[in-house]
């Protein structure tokens, strides 16, 4: 299979293809998506041959507008269209109840599934477009580093996927926030570009699910995306220093070995003249970081580093879901200083 490379004009083409049971990776704010024909079985499986994704790992449906989610959803709260208003189109997932029209392979088996309206215009065009709900998961292989650009995407599916529309660099970095609403109170699933402070502000009590800050265990069953398996990784193993910055920085320059890789913050780049670094941004930007984050980790399989060390930002804010990708892409392996 040959992967054509579409660009921000070929909006009726990449419809097509979706329609057609295609595959197309599409742009978001958020990271670029594998895309299939939500409603469309056979096509929903081709995502989980092409990226090599376990089954029991459930897919968001991406929808142009919140008006959507009577036709695919059921039982839909109140609250999930005050959190529109709010934040939709943007980098929010919501888990309510399925509809009877929902295949069982976007949901693993589940009787929900995640719902999402992309704040990314060509994203939305080809929505509108193709006119129906397109299940996405990050358009990676499984396991490595989100793609935030086209060119990264098509590192991993050259080959396996029929069209990658190039929508320029993502503007969030990191995956969306998921949040389970058919639950009391609200769990976030996993953190992404909606905060679980803005969560918090619109929903009062937001609990925080224990797959954020743990593994999980091979017998659980994970009730959205990025929940249990090991994701984001690259190539050489990862290890997490969390602390204070000035102490974290001083750990890493302590510990790591000459040639290994280091994620540092800008201001303590310079203590690790023997590594290979690459820079988050500024201590406490930590938007910068999210929109980092995957781009550091990807760099260093263009390299022979033995070994990666990362500094980790505290959790206020998007500083908790770039500590859960670094966290996860370490597999949870965390050194506390």
């Amino acid at each position: 299979m040959n992967t054509k490379l579409l660009n921000k004009n070929d909006i009726d083409e990449a419809a097509a293809i979706l329609r057609s049971g295609g595959l197309v990776g599409i742009p978001t704010e958020t990271v670029y998506g594998l895309g299939a024909n939500g409603l469309d079985p056979r096509a929903v499986g081709r995502i989980f041959e092409a990226k090599g994704r376990p089954q029991d790992n459930p897919l968001i449906l991406h929808v142009p507008s919140a008006d959507w989610l009577e036709r695919w959803c059921v039982d839909v709260p109140e609250t999930a269209y005050t959190l529109a208003g709010r934040f939709w189109p943007g980098p929010l997932t919501m888990i309510l109840k399925r509809g009877p029209e929902v295949p069982d392979v976007v949901t693993a088996g589940l009787d929900t599934v995640g719902m999402r309206c992309p704040d990314h215009p060509v994203c939305r065009a080809i929505l509108f477009a193709a006119g129906v709900p397109v299940a996405a998961p990050s358009g990676n292989t499984s396991g490595r580093p989100s793609p935030t650009t086209a060119a990264h995407m098509m590192e991993d599916m050259d080959g396996r996927i029929d069209a990658i529309v190039d929508g320029g660099p993502c503007a969030v970095g990191v995956e969306s926030a998921i949040i389970d609403l058919t639950v009391t109170p609200p769990r976030l699933l996993r953190p992404g570009g909606i905060t679980l402070e803005q969560l918090r502000e619109v929903l009062g009590e937001v609990a925080v699910d224990d797959a954020v800050t743990r593994q999980m265990a091979d017998g659980e069953k994970p009730r959205a995306p990025g929940m249990k398996y090991r994701h984001y990784a690259p190539k050489a193993p990862v290890t997490v220093v969390a602390g204070e910055a000035i102490f974290s920085a001083a750990w890493i320059a302590a510990h790591a070995g000459e040639g290994d890789g280091v994620i540092c913050f800008d201001e303590f780049a310079g203590q690790f003249p023997a590594q290979t670094v690459e820079r988050l941004g500024p201590t406490y930007d930590h938007a910068e970081h999210a929109r980092r984050v995957f781009d550091a980790l990807r760099a260093f399989d263009k390299t022979d580093v033995p070994a990666i060390w990362a500094q980790c930002p505290d959790i206020s804010g998007l500083g908790l879901a770039v500590t859960n990708r670094l966290n996860k892409a370490a597999g949870f392996h965390i050194v506390e200083v």
